[in-house]
């Protein structure tokens, strides 16, 4: 079976080793046909603690690392605005 990939932003990287990534879709509501926005938050390993707030990354599906972490951070898409 392949592993699931998410786009979203790292909207904290307080705890160690992992990130939480906000991810969001859109659809069309299939009785109103208006395009919704749905949010929902993943936290994601992070083993060097690289990632930071704003960053634009994609998250990979991977076996239970701990209760709530199912996902691990395969790269980088864009880095925040204002880094170096």
């Amino acid at each position: 079976m392949p592993k699931k990939t998410l786009q979203g932003v790292v909207v904290s990287d307080k705890a160690d080793k992992t990130v939480t990534v906000k991810v969001e879709r859109r659809f069309m509501h299939p009785l109103y046909g208006k395009v919704v926005t749905r949010t929902k938050k993943y936290a994601a390993h992070d083993e060097s603690n690289e990632f930071k707030i704003g960053d634009r990354v994609e998250i990979l599906s991977v076996r239970p690392i701990s209760k709530t972490k199912a996902w691990k951070v395969s790269r980088l898409i864009e880095r925040a605005r204002g880094e170096a």
